[in-house]
């Protein structure tokens, strides 16, 4: 098989930004820490800085989310270089080509509004510097199904489909992958991990904060564009896929894409849209604002193996905790032995019923949870629900975008998302973003409007996390 060559540098749009601030530059540090940097970095902007500015922002950053090893820093500095310049001008390229030197496989990075995708691309193409280039496009990839062909053909245009990078950071979490891992590396898992052993499974992703003055931006994209069409969407591909044959490199995406096209459109009668009050007295909201902050559904799968298994998905702003977590909950057993009054009234609470199941905390923290039923003492064959808990925080762990980025400029797509997936998420929401369905009002620190208990009623209830130093 032949090597894919690594890109020789890396180029950021929008480097005076938000995510370059946040995500990128320490990234590049890790990585320049780790050795993993020999290339020129470019930051790409509009603003009229030069690199002494960039340097410094990158300083910035970099000490905001931790201690500077001045040698380190030292070693990233050197890399960097800053182009200024309009994106719609022809010389912002030109001097974009200059400044890459003897680099010609750069990998591209649009830290920029999905509106100046198309302008940048055309500029990239016309300049030179999109041959033999990748590029990385920030998610949500598009703002609905058309959107999103067009994005799709539009960027094709320029690149080579596999040189074309759609960044999901939640697929660069290593908690996020264990998921993966738990299900084809322990042999008593994959038998019961299907409809005749699964109840139900519940992804939840609560935060505790609101739009934290991002209030234009979201209020054009909202909870179901934010995160369920893709973070919450991919969580579900991986917990439901099948085991992808070994040997083909892309073998895991082409079993999560099945999943994605065996996804059933969301009903509007199985959601329910919520906004925080106060949400459209936050700078930069439309007054009478109908997006949502708060969302939750039923998903289901329509495959043989998960028929008739409920997937609720749910997310929001201002909930109790800020925390992601997956409970998958087995069906009971029934037998005569045991005193099942007694088993109801000494259900852990963790699960909210007397069924067994796992729990994986994805965050703040990584805990597996595995909730068993075990004897009370005394003569009566009756239990209690106890939970099996291990906790895991590798020390030096690879944030999500060090490792997304270095994959990028490998070239290994293997964690990034498929664009035949990208498009059936959308086909999955695109009744619920068509409904027009107005969000319902809830408090900040509830867990969202009342009605969205209906969903699980059926099924023992929503599992709601509890803060991290809790007791489960």
């Amino acid at each position: 098989m032949t090597e894919t060559p690594r890109s020789d540098a890396f180029v950021f749009f929008g480097a005076t930004g938000d995510l370059a601030y946040k995500q990128i530059f320490p990234s590049l540090y890790a990585m320049q820490r780790r050795g993993h940097l020999n290339m020129p970095v470019l930051g790409v902007s509009r603003s009229s800085w030069d690199k002494g500015k960039l340097v410094q922002r990158a300083r910035d950053s970099i000490a905001e989310h931790g201690q500077i090893d001045e040698h380190v820093f030292a070693g990233l500095a050197e890399h960097l270089e800053y182009v200024a310049g309009d994106y719609q001008d022809e010389d912002t390229y030109r001097r974009l080509r200059a400044a890459l030197g003897q680099a010609r496989r750069p990998l591209h990075y649009l830290a920029i509004p999905p509106g100046m995708f198309d302008v940048v691309a055309r500029g990239l193409a016309q300049s030179g510097c999109a041959r033999d280039a990748r590029v990385v496009v920030e998610k949500p990839f598009g703002r609905d199904l058309a959107s999103a062909r067009k994005l799709q053909a539009m960027l094709t245009e320029t690149f080579a489909p596999e040189s074309i990078f759609r960044i999901d950071h939640y697929l660069g979490k290593e908690p996020v992958q264990n998921l993966l891992y738990f299900r084809y590396a322990n042999v008593f898992a994959e038998p019961i991990w299907n409809h005749r052993y699964i109840d139900s499974v519940q992804v939840t992703m609560a935060e505790a904060f609101g739009v934290q003055g991002r209030g234009s931006f979201y209020d054009g994209v909202g909870a179901v564009r934010d995160v369920i069409q893709n973070h919450m969407l991919q969580v579900v591909s991986l917990l439901a896929t099948e085991p992808p044959p070994a040997g083909h490199p892309d073998a895991a995406r082409d079993a999560q894409c099945k999943v994605f096209q065996a996804m059933c459109p969301v009903l509007p009668q199985n959601a329910v849209l919520g906004q925080f009050q106060g949400y459209q007295s936050e700078p930069g909201v439309a007054q009478g604002s109908k997006v949502e902050t708060y969302a939750a559904l039923r998903l289901d799968i329509d495959n043989e193996r998960w028929t008739g298994v409920p997937f609720f998905i749910r997310s929001g702003k201002c909930l109790p905790v800020t925390a992601t977590e997956v409970l998958v909950k087995f069906k009971p057993l029934r037998h005569a032995v045991f005193d099942t009054a007694s088993a109801k009234q000494a259900t852990g609470a963790a699960a909210g019923s007397q069924a067994n199941y796992f729990r994986f905390r994805i965050s703040p923290d990584v805990l597996l949870c595995v909730g068993a039923r075990v004897k009370l003492p005394g003569e009566a064959m009756a239990g209690e629900t106890v939970e099996l808990a291990a906790h895991h925080q590798a020390a030096d762990e690879m944030s999500p975008y060090e490792r997304l980025l270095g994959d990028a400029l490998r070239g290994d797509p293997a964690l990034f998302a498929r664009y035949e997936s990208i498009e059936a998420a959308w086909r999955v929401v695109t009744p619920l973003l068509e409904s027009g369905t107005a969000p319902l009002p809830y408090q900040p620190g509830s867990w969202g409007p009342q009605q969205a208990a209906g969903l699980t009623a059926a099924a023992g209830g929503w599992h709601d996390p509890q803060p991290p130093d809790s007791k489960p």
